[in-house]
């Protein structure tokens, strides 16, 4: 059955003003309606610019040499103003906090259908927070949601409209597994039973797996290809050159083949692999045992007692944000603050930092209580990273920004220090460069590296490798490696499971104001009762692993493939372990 053709691009080529190359390069593309598409592309590859084709931003908005020809819906772009391009294409940008401009939800979500003079503009904004889960916040004020709220909010705007074609940059980007899900799923219902063509730039190829239909890889600003979801995550090699990464289950079936069967159709989601891992087995060779790391005799540096903290809102009303916190975090702790959305991570931060202050009970940082202790004073051995790294970004240079802090405090010898940082950030060549410019990584690092020359002996993260691909991500890991050599303990906020499998070695799980479990990986990963009222999803080699009933299981791709033998080889044949089957 034929389709139509809802955009079409011919010989697009684009270079912003002062660049030395074009960040789109000839691009020949036609996305079809009723289209779940994903594109893909390392940083800078060219993807948001892309999309930014299609509803006319460029280039009658972001200004540049613009050649070749777009038709969205039979109107050329050039023709056609982006007001009135907007009315068929939702956008919600990787910056969605720019996007809500009024101070309720209801007004927010209202604000485009009533400014193209929609009589029914509420009842567009209600069909949208329903759609979005979020009725139950009509009245609240924007600034009182969480991150993952807003996100949310942001798609319910773009909604509004009910537009024919839907693009989200980074749709998950700042939320908990279980939320994430969520927008997935509610995208897949916009999709199937709406019709809503759906475009998403993505870094999670496990979601591009169970939702999309089609992917577009960019790179370098060229189209390379578009293809059908099963046959491009099964570019293994393509992939991985890029710095994308398949699904781990792909990556582990890939790891395994054969030589000469380098070019099958791969598994790309858990069902597939369970199936394809069946007839391999496990071999037989005894495994170290897990010892759990012991806290005696370590020196304890925070202490949270029958802490409580509230504020009280523009309506007076007094709302509760984290109850009864007792905890300690000791030297050479590599802790994970994990939970869903408004769990308290980011509060629990702050209070280290001595940004808050508790409503009730104690914190103790080294020594001084936070109540009595201001956060200038707290900064000499507490380092908080923000969320956004631009914001740790006050001078024209990479450079100057780390030697900042050392500078105006005249510690002797201070551009050694920051030579060695530069070099343990991997920041040399990029050392003069201003760090609002830099890729997203780059930001990363010079944020950690900016950290780390104050010296501290506490440094708190929130959600370090949100936004990243997966190859940036990896960097940040070893980065976080390089981090211990500097500090006495780190603590990271993060729905990262990859990041806290790989790199914790305490996790602390958090619901609703309060600490719901704390241990090493095994512990919370093997409590499933603990991962469901979380919100917790753990990595997928790992579910793979426990499916097989490789015991210990298996945190890395790694671990799972050299545990595996082909069968004939000695070893034990595979089963599916209950509720598997």
């Amino acid at each position: 059955m034929s389709r139509s053709s809802l955009v079409q691009l011919s010989n697009v080529t684009f270079t912003y003003p002062g660049a030395d190359r074009p960040v789109l390069k000839d691009i020949n593309l036609t996305i079809y309606e009723g289209e779940f598409t994903a594109i893909i592309g390392g940083n800078g590859s060219g993807k948001s610019t892309l999309c930014k084709t299609f509803n006319g931003l460029i280039p009658q908005f972001y200004v540049g040499d613009f050649e070749g020809e777009v038709i969205l819906d039979t109107m050329k772009t050039s023709d056609h103003s982006v007001a009135q391009l907007s009315r068929n294409v939702g956008y919600v940008y990787q910056d969605f906090e720019n996007q809500l401009v009024r101070p309720t939800v209801m007004d927010d979500v209202s604000f485009v259908p009533l400014n193209y003079g929609l009589a029914d503009y509420k009842e567009r904004g209600e069909w949208a927070l329903n759609i979005t889960g979020l009725s139950a916040l009509r009245n609240e004020f924007i600034w009182q949601l969480s991150g993952g709220q807003m996100h949310m909010l942001a798609l319910a705007g773009a909604l509004a409209m009910k537009p024919k074609l839907l693009i989200i940059d980074e749709p998950i980007a700042q939320l908990d597994p279980n939320h994430a899900k969520q927008v997935y799923d509610i995208l897949k219902k916009l999709n199937e039973e709406l019709g809503i063509t759906i475009i998403v730039i993505e870094h999670h190829t496990e979601f591009i797996a169970n939702y999309c239909k089609e992917v577009i890889l960019m790179d370098q600003g060229e189209l390379v290809w578009k293809k059908d979801v099963r046959e491009a995550l099964s570019q293994v090699v393509e992939l991985v050159q890029r710095n994308i990464y398949p699904p781990q289950v792909t990556q582990a079936a890939y790891a395994l083949l054969e030589k000469g069967h380098e070019d099958r159709i791969l598994p790309i989601q858990m069902n597939e692999a369970i199936t394809h891992f069946s007839p391999y087995s496990q071999r037989t060779e005894t495994l170290p045992p897990f010892t759990t790391t012991s806290m005696a005799g370590k020196r304890e540096l925070i202490r949270f007692h029958q802490m409580s903290l509230e504020y009280r809102t523009l309506k007076k009303e007094r709302k509760q944000v984290l109850s009864n916190v007792n905890t300690s975090f000791y030297q050479d702790d590599l802790i994970a603050l994990v939970g869903n959305n408004g769990a308290g991570k980011s509060s629990l931060l702050k209070l280290i930092a001595g940004i808050v202050k508790p409503s009730d009970g104690h914190v103790v940082v080294l020594g001084k209580e936070t109540r009595k202790a201001s956060p200038e004073v707290l900064s000499e051995a507490v380092s908080y990273i923000y969320q956004s790294p631009e914001e740790m970004f006050i001078d024209d240079s990479i450079r100057k920004d780390i030697e900042y802090y050392l500078r105006v405090r005249k510690i002797p010898d201070y551009e050694l220090i920051v030579d060695k940082l530069l070099a343990d950030f991997n920041l040399v060549d990029i050392q003069h460069q201003d760090g609002r410019l830099l890729s997203g990584g780059q930001q990363r690092r010079a944020s950690l590296a900016i950290g780390a020359a104050m010296n501290p002996a506490i440094i708190l993260l929130d959600e370090p490798t949100a936004n990243l691909d997966v190859a940036t991500k990896q960097q940040v890991i070893q980065m976080l490696g390089k981090l211990q050599n500097h500090v006495q303990t780190v603590i990271v906020a993060t729905h990262d499971m990859q990041l806290v499998a790989e790199w914790a070695n305490r996790i602390i799980v958090m619901n609703s104001g309060s600490i719901l479990a704390d241990g090493n990986r095994y512990d919370i990963f093997g409590d499933e009762d603990v991962m469901r009222k979380a919100g917790l999803v753990p990595p997928q080699i790992l579910q793979l692993s426990r499916a097989l009933c490789l015991a210990p299981p298996c945190f890395t791709i790694d671990e799972f493939t050299s545990r595996l033998d082909v069968v004939g080889a000695e070893g034990v044949q595979l089963e599916l372990c209950k509720g598997y089957a």
